[in-house]
Parts: C-alpha cells; structure tokens; sequence
C-alpha cells in the first residue's frame, strides 16, 4: 500500500508504518473519525444549539439530565483523547528508533569514508613527499 500522497515528499517510515495500520484498523479509523469530529468547531456549534434548544423548549428543569449527558460525553471524549494520545506516543516511539538507527548507520558510514580519506592521504603523501619521483 502506498502511503504517500501524491505531489509531496515521501513519509517518514515511522509515519507510513502509522498510516498502513490506520488504514487496516476499522477501530482505528472510528476511533480517528470520532476525534477528529469531536476537535472541531462544526461538534462545538452543534453541541451550543442541541443544549440551548433543550434547556429553553424541551425541559423545564434540564440540569440534572443535562449534568448526566455532559458527564457521560466527558467520559467517552476523554477516552478518545488518551486513545489519540498513546497512539501519538507509540508513533514518537516509532520514529525515535528510527532517528536512532538511522543516525547509528550515519555515523557507521562517515567513520569509514573518514578512514578511507585517511587512508588516501597517507597513501598520496607517501608517493608525493616521500617517493616525488620514483
């Protein structure tokens, strides 16, 4: 599956790992849905209307059932929002092994080109300075 959209960079392997099972997660896909419907401002209008319209037309006293609707909403977004954090933690996790391991075979890589340069120089200056005109 290409996780990469078109006309951008490719992802980070940390973050096209994240979005393959995403993808393949119906839970994960409702979970994110939800999310991302609950962070917006369309959910806080909507929630603004459905309240007033139910305080001032539908009950006369509306706090104990209104307390008891927005206590049980709270619970279920809060479980959301830890979902969406432990999933921002495994993918931080992800991509820092990743860094890591990357970094490692950088470093791997510039020691022996730095001493394979060495080994040149020493090698020129032994046939230039030592040996001029063998």
């Amino acid at each position: 599956m290409d996780t990469t959209p078109k006309n951008s960079q490719p992802h980070h392997p940390a973050v096209a790992e994240r979005n393959a099972q995403r993808a393949d997660n119906i839970q994960i896909r409702i979970a994110d849905a939800i999310t991302a419907y609950a962070g917006s401002m369309p959910f806080v209008y909507i929630h603004i209307v459905v309240f007033a319209v139910w305080m001032l037309f539908f009950e006369s006293k509306p706090w104990p059932t209104l307390t008891l609707t927005v206590s049980l909403e709270a619970i279920f977004l809060s479980t959301f929002v830890m979902i969406g954090q432990n999933r921002q933690a495994d993918f931080q996790e992800a991509k820092a092994d990743h860094d890591y391991n990357a970094q490692e075979l950088e470093l791997k890589t510039n020691t022996e080109i730095t001493r394979q340069i060495h080994l040149l120089t020493k090698e020129l200056h032994e046939r230039l300075v030592e040996q001029p005109y063998s």
